[in-house]
């Protein structure tokens, strides 16, 4: 007669959680040791214009030369409004004037919250370009 013997439930979950707790430092590692070798070796400004096709792209990604949350902002801008519109359409049983309330300003209030987003973004590539602006006039 073989007798087995089960696993708890608990001793298994915990060596799993051992287990992720281990990868988790291993990956962190990695993260950070390949984070400092494409820093100093890929995205180092003596590199710019030394790329072609994807890696140019990928180099000027890396390097953040373009942002890609003013396109982001854009496009939560239009899913928020949406949503809120759509939204609105359940509160008419609750109440008409609530469900306008909720379509008008509601509306308005997300647009006021995304336009400071974006200013603030297009506020910051202003200064940028006046930087550069000044930077190229003192070279010359």
């Amino acid at each position: 007669m073989y007798v087995t013997k089960s696993v708890p439930a608990a001793t298994s979950s915990s060596s799993s959680l051992m287990g992720m707790g281990v990868w988790g430092i291993v990956a962190g590692v990695l993260a950070l040791v390949g984070g400092i070798v494409l820093y100093f070796l890929f995205t180092a400004k003596k590199n710019e214009g030394q790329f072609k096709g994807f890696v140019a792209w990928l180099h000027s990604f890396l390097r953040f030369d373009k942002m890609m949350v003013e396109a982001l902002l854009k496009i939560c801008y239009l899913i928020t409004a949406i949503f809120i519109t759509l939204y609105s359409f359940a509160l008419i049983s609750v109440n008409f004037l609530l469900f306008l309330g909720f379509l008008v300003f509601g509306n308005v209030i997300a647009r006021l919250l995304y336009e400071f987003s974006i200013l603030t973004i297009q506020i910051w590539k202003n200064t940028t370009d006046i930087r550069d602006s000044v930077a190229k006039k003192s070279k010359e």
